[in-house]
């Protein structure tokens, strides 16, 4: 699946972290260089198998509303404060 993000045309790649749970990263579609990741692993949350924590600050600010509009995850369910931010937590959709 293909988006635009900050300007860079991306491929959606699902990966995986260390401890099984689904990561999504965004691959440029012109270099094939990987351009961000889109979640972030909270190990110590209990998330669903269906759910994500989306990575929609700093660097990864307006991912949320991008990957919604494309299709690729629904509206955050709830939210989880992690420091000085709140991860919004989505069920995947691909």
């Amino acid at each position: 699946m293909e988006i635009e993000f900050l300007g860079c045309k991306c491929i959606i790649t699902k990966e995986k972290y260390c401890n099984g749970r689904t990561a999504l990263g965004l691959t440029e579609v012109d270099t094939g260089e990987p351009f961000a990741t889109a979640t972030v692993n909270l190990p110590e949350i209990n998330l669903a198998q269906n759910e994500i924590a989306i990575k929609n600050y700093s660097e990864n600010e307006g991912i949320l509303q991008v990957l919604i509009d494309a299709g690729v995850i629904g509206k955050p369910k709830y939210e989880i404060q992690s420091g000085f931010v709140s991860i919004p937590v989505c069920e995947l959709k691909i």
